[in-house]
């Protein structure tokens, strides 16, 4: 059982999904560094300053102790979080679209096919031009 385990993890196809996943996570951390540390403020800045992670609706208020400390957290819909996460989406959906839309251009186009032969005569056509040429 150990070695059909070995062969298997050793397999090209498991070796390149272990890759595949290594790089999509450090990808994962530039795309969200481009687009929090670079993109994002530029959406602030012209938004007026406004910061949507801070968007809230309450249901219910933070309880306090005597000594100030909290008792019972607040409660409440972050749905700024959610509007930072379609602005994400619509950032790294932009920017994945360039990329494609530069390699797209690099590949080179493919070669026009040519145009095919023109289709000489039947042999029913030959023997009936041989027969009426023998008719004569």
């Amino acid at each position: 059982m150990f070695k059909e385990f070995k062969d298997f993890i050793m397999t090209g196809n498991v070796i390149d999904l272990a890759v595949a996943v290594l790089l999509a996570g450090a990808m994962g951390l530039v795309v969200s560094g481009f687009v929090n540390d670079i993109m994002m403020p530029f959406v602030g800045h012209f938004s007026g300053g406004l910061d949507f992670a801070e968007m809230k609706v309450v249901l219910d208020e933070a309880v306090l102790a005597a000594d100030g400390t909290i008792a019972k957290p607040e409660n409440a819909v972050m749905y700024g979080k959610w509007i930072n996460a379609i602005i994400n989406l619509i950032i790294v959906g932009f920017v994945l679209f360039m990329i494609v839309k530069a390699y797209n251009k690099t590949k080179t186009p493919p070669a026009p096919a040519a145009p095919e032969a023109p289709k000489g005569p039947t042999q029913e056509e030959l023997l009936i031009q041989i027969r009426d040429l023998l008719k004569k």
